[in-house]
């Protein structure tokens, strides 16, 4: 071999070696990060800083997760579930969502085939013993449990600025005849009574429903979703009656408003009172409100001694896209440190029975007392009571008699979509 050819031999040989120790020195792809998309309507104030919390502490048990926030604005998931329904039905399920309780859970999407039974992750975590009976049964079907409750809420309680009251000698209402005195009151003063945002619809018939039970007392009040109690019935025409007068009390731009706006106008003094379950508990902390300071509670008037029950659970949809960070998620949805890490931010009380109870400020702890003795509750607007179908005729007729104030055309109707449901006959 000549020297020539020896020296081009040599110089492909170098080539390839310098070539080889490149490629060796690049990184390695990394694998596929791994990922959990979590769907909710959870967007406002306290209630996002709480799914944040629960977030944190899921990456501190899980790392290298990457978490997909899918949630969609809209209180009681007004739009969220018209989202959520367009993707379970494509087949484009998200990792876990947020189902109230009750029949939305139940009649949606267990009886349907679209959720796993999680039976045997709550009895491998120890849960069985760890939640109330009455809100594992929200979540069951046929002795099958499918979704795991991360909170209580109290869905019927009357907001108040304390110092529109202590300024004008007013004590919160508690009766309906109170609540009217007080509304002449402040309206004489120049203060909106009642701040109302029925922008999403559900917000007017949540005031609804608790003029309802408050009319009808819990026996009669449950009978309205099971058939026992007439929607045509003379209680339900009294409840038309004095929801009718509330209304007369409302800020003028009620349509313009979405709960947390309506409670804003609390928090600002441009309206004194607001009726809405106790996120709005959340929603005030979230803007630095002091409880028992800025504003103070009672229960909606005539609804003392009974409590108006919102559960939030998470389940595992069929084909979850990441099913074992799914169930990771699961795990801490009913843990005692995921529950603590949430709802003291949500503005609700822990589902689990052994939080601790210093965690909890004043206001969660008057909750966690009255849902120790009080009556429970459905709430038809948040998911427990009714089917989904009922449910959104109830927010439509509701919503169309704020504007009619047509109560035998309502009541009418709302019999009609009760026998529609297969709830009456």
């Amino acid at each position: 071999m000549s020297r020539s050819h020896r020296w081009s031999l040599y110089v492909a040989l170098l080539l390839i070696l310098t070539l080889l120790l490149a490629a060796c020195a690049q990184p390695a792809t990394p694998a596929p990060a791994k990922k959990l998309e979590i769907f909710s309507w959870w967007t406002a104030g306290g209630e996002a800083e709480g799914l944040e919390a629960m977030f944190t502490v899921y990456r501190q048990k899980y790392p290298g997760v990457e978490i997909i926030n899918a949630a969609v604005a809209g209180g009681a998931g007004a739009q969220a579930k018209a989202v959520l329904k367009t993707r379970m039905l494509g087949g484009d399920p998200p990792d876990s969502f947020q189902v109230h309780g009750g029949a939305e859970l139940i009649d949606t999407w267990v009886k349907t085939g679209y959720m796993e039974d999680i039976t045997d992750l709550w009895k491998s975590e120890g849960w069985m013993d760890k939640f109330p009976k009455q809100l594992i049964d929200l979540v069951s079907h046929e002795g099958k449990i499918y979704s795991v409750p991360v909170n209580v809420h109290r869905g019927n309680v009357l907001w108040y600025n304390k110092k529109i009251f202590d300024q004008y000698g007013l004590q919160p209402p508690t009766t309906f005849d109170e609540f009217f005195q007080v509304a002449e009151a402040l309206k004489a003063k120049g203060v909106t009574p009642l701040a109302l945002g029925d922008k999403l619809k559900w917000e007017a018939a949540h005031l609804f429903e608790t003029v309802l039970a408050g009319v009808l007392g819990a026996e009669k009040y449950r009978g309205l979703w099971t058939g026992q109690t007439p929607w045509t019935g003379p209680e339900v025409a009294k409840a038309f009656e004095i929801f009718g007068r509330m209304l007369d009390y409302v800020n003028e731009d009620h349509a313009a408003h979405t709960w947390d706006s309506a409670t804003q106008l609390v928090l600002d003094g441009k309206a004194a009172m607001t009726i809405m379950g106790d996120w709005s508990h959340g929603y005030f902390l979230s803007k630095g409100a002091k409880p028992g300071v800025d504003y103070g509670w009672v229960p909606a008037p005539n609804n003392k001694g009974l409590f108006m029950v919102v559960t939030d659970t998470f389940g595992l949809p069929k084909k979850a896209p990441h099913r074992e960070q799914a169930i990771a998620w699961l795990k801490v949805c009913g843990s005692k440190e995921g529950q603590e890490a949430f709802n003291p931010k949500k503005g609700s009380i822990c589902a689990r029975l052994d939080c601790d109870r210093s965690k909890f400020d004043v206001y969660l702890q008057s909750s966690m007392d009255d849902f120790a003795r009080d009556q429970l509750i459905p709430s038809e607007v948040h998911g427990s009571a009714a089917p989904e179908g009922f449910a959104t005729a109830f927010n439509d007729i509701i919503f169309n008699f704020v504007t009619s104030r047509d109560a035998k055309a309502a009541m009418e109707a709302l019999q009609k979509a009760c026998v529609e449901n297969k709830m009456c006959k």
